[in-house]
């Protein structure tokens, strides 16, 4: 960590005068918060880990017990498949996932002819569960289509596909026949669900009986009216209470305290939460995992919804900094510097090659997560610095650009983004790519009909091996799951960086719609939505509302225009709903995610480093259990809310 030249902050309040006496009083009061939020947290590591066992058992109790042997031995995310031929010619049998676009049949087996009448010929095969798949049954020699069957198979089921010749008519059927029912592997969610949706009730009605005023009474009498006030305050107790601490993990903290919207850190920790989950594993389900192409899964979408907020709180720091006083060359430096430091912590703390061993220059990893927020940081915060306005409430409110101020007022910016756009436009669609045709955004491998394997990312993967060597990029993409690609591609690219650049530039201007309509919630909120609208029919545009067949798909891997228009689209509008319900109606404190919002750094490198630590993991029983992932990972990052929430408590806040 001391690579980082990290900072832990520790913030204090109070005067100087009566700190000491302050202090110990404030210690007292603090007490019966204290206890309330750490017997909740404890309860929810406790029921989390009691899961397994409930969902173990569930998931264990098949339908066929007579069958029972035959699927426990399989993997996750798997079936049986008996292949029965009653031909008197061998059958090639191939298979292609439904998820696969303009994918080649790859072969699953060969089937012998059948040894005599009445005894057809049988081979096992294991097919996967995660989408449906199309087998395709063909005769040996001539390569003859016999039949064609689209076929989802469920977790750890006993299927047999009979192919017969029906009698007197040379007509070759297939026919799919469940022997054993699949498990449920979506119980283990189902029940997750409800126990922390069961907490969230709880302690949504913990906080209501405190502030009704028959409680209140009996607490004061009690207590002291101090102590008492305190519990009722809580962060379980009342939502709508404002703190006064930093503006964000990668910016310095306000010089002056300030009222700060908690709903950009809730969203934030909301983004860093999922992250968290994902990262470590998400159950091992295959929509907790990043999309193997096209298309979105959940995992897709927290890392630009954080990159979102980033540039919303680059907006508002810049803003308070400078009104405060402080000089925009001094704020440039300070950029500059944190964007290396997180640059540096991306490349040599985080580092995904250190599971091969020590790191070596030969094959260091240079893009990835942090370098990627470094580089968004420091574009976007610098362009922010050249155009940020100190003052918002001495503009003509006459002048005809008053009612689209945080747009125009603001063009050079946008000047600046529309000509990055173009730059990737034009590098995307028009740079000669060898042995590749121009404008390919397709995954290679066996899609495309397997015509440009060495293909994977077009323009995007051809200046990331030019520009960084082979062996500096992701070695083992999400791509190689569904499209058998073998060249590696970097999902955190140089190409993708200006799209992620775009998206951060889109919550900075959200952070310009705060600031220019202050305290004004209905004309923030409008405006938000309007902008996700807009954003919503670009991306509608692009993507002709098709996962494949659009003029830019929807893509996380190439970081893709319609991926960031489609992910800002949503990004607006779930701001809406968290600013809405906390900041607002003050309906919801905001917790948990408002605790690692606060911390974000510190959660982020944290979980990276510790990740094959107890207790974030531990040797499972079955390490073929979505049950025991999904507890272990829950568990993990039910520690993580923890520590952050700790170190919320006692103000300790990385900084870098």
């Amino acid at each position: 960590m001391a690579k980082g030249k990290v900072k832990i902050k520790k913030k204090t309040k109070g005067t100087p005068q009566s700190a000491g006496g302050r202090q110990e009083k404030d210690k007292r009061m603090a007490q019966p918060k204290k206890y309330q939020l750490f017997s909740l947290a404890v309860v929810a590591l406790v029921v989390a880990i009691g899961v397994a066992p409930l969902t173990a058992e569930i998931s264990a109790s098949g339908p066929h017990h007579h069958h029972h042997h035959k699927y426990t031995a399989l993997k996750m995310d798997v079936a049986s498949l008996t292949v029965n031929n009653e031909l008197v010619t061998d059958v090639v049998v191939s298979w292609k996932s439904e998820h696969c676009y303009k994918c080649l049949f790859q072969q699953l087996g060969v089937v012998p002819a059948w040894p005599g009448p009445g005894v057809p010929s049988a081979v096992d095969f294991t097919v996967n569960t995660q989408h449906g798949i199309t087998l395709q049954v063909n005769s040996s020699p001539s390569s003859v289509d016999f039949c064609s069957v689209p076929f989802h198979f469920g977790e750890h089921g006993n299927y047999s596909l009979w192919v017969k010749n029906l009698t007197d008519s040379g007509i070759i059927s297939c026919s799919m026949v469940t022997d054993a029912d699949p498990v449920n592997s979506y119980i283990p969610i189902l029940t997750a669900f409800l126990v922390f949706a069961g907490l969230a009730v709880v302690s949504a009605i913990g906080g209501t009986i405190l502030r009704l005023d028959a409680v209140k009474s009996i607490l004061f009498r009690l207590g002291s009216s101090m102590e008492t006030e305190r519990l009722i305050n809580s962060e379980l107790g009342s939502p709508g209470r404002i703190v006064e601490t930093v503006t964000d993990n990668i910016l310095p903290p306000l010089p002056t305290p300030s009222k700060r919207l908690r709903s950009l850190d809730t969203f934030r920790g909301i983004s860093l939460v999922i992250m968290v989950f994902v990262n470590y594993g998400g159950g091992r389900y295959w929509f907790f995992r990043h999309e193997s192409w096209n298309g979105l899964t959940v995992a897709d979408l927290v890392f630009p919804w954080f990159v979102f907020i980033m540039g919303t709180s680059i907006a508002l720091s810049v803003n308070s900094l400078l009104r405060v006083g402080t000089s925009r060359c001094s704020l440039l430096w300070k950029t500059v510097w944190r964007s290396l430091q997180l640059f540096i912590i991306g490349v040599l703390i985080i580092n995904p090659n250190y599971c091969q061993g020590p790191l070596s220059w030969y094959n260091l990893r240079i893009p990835g997560v942090l370098q990627r927020l470094a580089w968004s940081y420091l574009v976007v915060a610098c362009l922010n610095l050249l155009v940020a306005r100190v003052h918002m409430d001495n503009l003509p409110s006459s002048a005809w650009w008053y009612p689209a101020r945080e747009i125009l007022l603001y063009w050079p910016a946008w000047l600046c983004m529309l000509l990055l756009e173009m730059i990737w436009l034009c590098l995307t669609f028009l740079l000669p790519v060898p042995g590749c045709p121009t404008g390919y955004l397709g995954p290679g491998g066996i899609g495309d009909m397997g015509l440009y394997p060495n293909c994977t990312g077009g323009a995007a993967g051809y200046i990331d091996r030019w520009l960084l060597g082979e062996s500096h990029i992701y070695q083992t993409p999400s791509s190689r799951v569904i499209y058998a690609t073998h060249v590696p591609f970097d999902p955190e690219g140089v190409l993708g960086s200006i799209n992620s650049i775009f998206m951060t530039f889109l919550g900075l201007q959200a952070g310009y719609i705060i600031l220019h309509y202050k305290d004004l919630h209905s004309k923030i909120m409008s405006r938000f939505l309007i902008w996700g609208l807009i954003l919503g029919i670009i991306s509608a545009v692009l993507t002709k509302c098709s996962r494949d067949q659009g003029f830019i798909p929807v893509n996380k891997n190439l970081w893709s225009l319609s991926y960031v228009t489609t992910l800002a689209c949503f990004a607006f509008v779930m701001l809406v709903l968290v600013y809405y319900t906390v900041d607002v109606k003050k309906w919801w404190s905001g917790a948990p995610f408002y605790y690692p919002g606060m911390n974000s750094i510190l959660v982020y490198v944290g979980h990276e480093v510790f990740e094959e630590y107890f207790p974030f993991r531990w040797q499972m029983i079955n390490s073929q259990s979505h049950a025991e992932h999904l507890t272990q990972n829950l568990v993990a990052t039910s520690c993580w809310v923890f520590i952050s929430y700790v170190l919320y408590r006692k103000k300790i806040f990385w900084k870098i």
